[in-house]
């Protein structure tokens, strides 16, 4: 259990930090860059809203004030809602089951616990464990909100769990550099990825194959249009010289006569 200080930059030394190592090994009081940590423990949602909460209480919170994901927003570089209880979470380090309940059921009622949970997990946990339970929400599409300091903008959370996964810097933290999903597959830490599309290669070469039928359609249809052209040429000079033989005969009866 977490304990609470009525001073939360305690948690911020990491010389007088008694808490553990997150499970990738880092400090989890020094993940978040300092200023990014100073602006949060300054802000008037982390005094309000953030002190004395547990695991629950951060569902309460994300349902009733989270309505984007950001990092630093507006004029005044304030952290966002989001922000602050992605650093609560690093100071509460939940447990496992706790975060398979953000992921799972409560990330299917409230999208952004998922999205928050999601950004923990990323800034916690090993790279394998990270792809292992990230990628199985690379098919939910539901709209999420976004705000940066270029305004607000729209996203999904498919889009969101993968700047997750393939950029450096995201909601105002630097992300820990992970290797990437071939050379874990290469050392046999993972298994292939499945795509929710089929078998990728099987679908090129079916593409492929499918362009060249259409290629060889095209080629006998040219071929039949050319041949039947020929044919009504050779029929239109049958018919001439079958209407220039009836003038010769015609002719030729005249001149008798």
């Amino acid at each position: 259990m977490a304990t609470h200080q009525a001073n939360e930059r305690r948690f911020l030394d990491e010389r007088g930090s008694s808490a553990a190592l997150a499970p990738n090994g880092l400090n989890p009081a020094t993940i978040m860059e300092k200023a990014v940590r100073e602006r949060i423990v300054e802000s008037y949602f982390w005094k309000e809203q953030c002190f004395g909460v547990n695991e629950a209480d951060v569902v309460d919170r994300v349902v009733a004030h989270v309505s984007y994901v950001g990092g630093i927003t507006g004029v005044a570089q304030k952290p966002s809602p989001f922000l602050c209880l992605a650093f609560k979470l690093l100071q509460l380090a939940p447990a496992d089951a706790v975060l398979q309940a953000y992921l799972g059921r409560g990330g299917e009622r409230f999208k952004y616990l998922r999205a928050l949970a999601c950004f923990y997990v990323r800034l916690t946990r090993p790279a394998a464990d990270v792809y292992r339970q990230l990628e199985p929400f690379l098919a939910d599409r539901r709209r999420l909100r976004r705000r940066g300091r270029a305004g607000p903008s729209l996203t999904f959370v498919d889009e969101f769990v993968d700047d997750l996964l393939v950029k450096e810097r995201v909601c105002a933290t630097s992300l820990w550099k992970m290797p990437a999903r071939d050379v874990l597959e290469d050392l046999e830490v993972l298994e292939p990825r499945v795509s929710a599309l089929g078998d990728i290669e099987a679908l090129l070469e079916e593409e492929e194959d499918e362009e060249g039928e259409g290629r060889e359609n095209g080629r006998d249809s040219r071929d039949g249009s050319l041949e039947s052209g020929e044919e009504r040429e050779r029929e239109r000079d049958r018919d001439m010289d079958v209407d220039e033989s009836d003038e010769d005969s015609r002719s030729d009866r005249s001149r008798r006569r």
